[in-house]
């Protein structure tokens, strides 16, 4: 395999414009959306105006049509600066249009993508439940059909759904147990349930420790009706789309744990070329500069592996081991920089007047979501045939 380590103009002069909009939009802003906990749409429209939804969604359904590594650059330009505008958009293109995108039928594209893909409209992606996360198919949420009304009834609840109870949410697309399998096992479909659906309560999760200005959704479903036009892909293929999904979802955030360990990584060495003990600065200190340089190491190997997954990703190669590996190692390496970086800092390390202490908040949510350290780690061992 041949890999190119250039980056193409047209793909250095996108993450310019990222990095920019996030150091001159979110960074000042960071801060006071943390402490308030507040979801920004103002913000969440300037990223849409930036091109930053829809990014792997073809011309045809109004998306950019760029390539994965494009946009998980995207993110990884997001998370140097804040994680919470990061999760938003890496959320929304791997959950939320993606599943649309590659599993809708033509009329669903239609319908809903467009929207989708500006900025003006999130979808969320409703897969976990209070007592069904890791082992996703022990789903208790139900979809019945009802033949006198032609239509899917759904009750059960989902939680930690990001981007599905804002003011932007346009629907989620939610699992649910459609029948039992001789041996006992759910049969689990996907639905498009649209955000104002009756029976359908949405209530935002507060009191955070991580991307606290990142909208986070309870969802509660009582006899919600569900026609059978909404059915995304075909009964019975819930499990195989989700699990595909969460294969791609794993590159995103795989990039939200590059660009927070590379945000940390130059906070870090800011801060230690200006703060000077014992008559030198900080980076002139042995100790310090070790950190510094297995910072990043890691980064650099981070980056490799990430870039490499999404490569295979691109060039239609098996690539779930390597997002897996990925998705494990860029998470415990943007932990190890944060960490890392907050002792350096010492006591302003633990004061929010500095983005490191963010950081590492932001940090613990990566080695969980899309699938704990500890589910990767299951994942790759079943690649590698253990």
């Amino acid at each position: 395999m041949s890999y190119s380590y250039q980056e193409s103009d047209e793909l250095k002069l996108f993450r310019d414009s990222v990095s920019s909009f996030a150091r001159n939009e979110i960074a000042p802003q960071a801060r006071e959306l943390d402490e308030k906990e507040k979801f920004s749409v103002e913000l969440t429209k300037k990223m849409g105006d930036l091109g930053l939804f829809g990014t792997v969604v073809g011309s045809k359904y109004g998306g950019q049509g760029m390539d994965y590594l494009s946009y998980i650059v995207a993110v990884e330009e997001l998370a140097k600066i804040d994680g919470s505008q990061a999760a938003t958009i890496a959320a929304h293109n791997s959950l939320g249009a993606a599943p649309i995108y590659y599993y809708g039928n033509e009329e669903q594209k239609k319908k809903y993508l467009p929207s989708l893909c500006t900025g003006s409209g999130l979808w969320g992606f409703g897969l976990t439940e209070a007592e069904a996360g890791s082992d996703a198919q022990a789903s208790r949420t139900t979809a019945t059909w009802n033949d006198a009304k032609k239509c899917w009834v759904i009750n059960g609840s989902k939680i930690w759904i990001t981007n599905s109870a804002c003011e932007l949410t346009k629907g989620i697309t939610v699992q649910a147990v459609t029948g039992r399998r001789p041996d006992g096992r759910a049969i689990l479909s996907c639905f498009l349930v649209e955000a104002q659906t009756a029976g359908l309560t949405r209530r935002p999760m507060k009191d955070k420790m991580m991307w606290r200005a990142s909208n986070t959704g309870e969802l509660y479903f009582d006899n919600i009706e569900v026609a059978q036009s909404q059915v995304l892909g075909e009964i019975g293929q819930g499990f195989k789309i989700m699990m595909e999904t969460l294969d791609n979802g794993r590159l995103s955030i795989g990039a939200m744990g590059l660009g927070l360990a590379k945000g940390a990584f130059d906070l870090t060495l800011k801060y230690a070329k200006e703060r000077k003990t014992f008559g030198q600065t900080l980076s002139k200190h042995q100790a310090v500069s070790f950190k510094l340089a297995e910072m990043a190491t890691r980064i650099e190997a981070a980056e490799g592996l990430l870039y490499k997954a999404c490569w295979q990703k691109q060039n239609k190669i098996p690539f779930e081991k390597v997002a897996a590996m990925a998705k494990l190692y860029c998470s415990e390496v943007a932990e190890y920089c944060a960490r890392e970086g907050q002792q350096t800092f010492g006591g302003y390390g633990l004061m929010k007047e500095y983005p490191i202490e963010r950081h590492y908040r932001d940090a613990a949510l990566l080695r969980i979501g899309e699938g704990t350290s500890e589910i990767q780690r299951i994942v790759i061992g079943r690649h590698i045939g253990c």
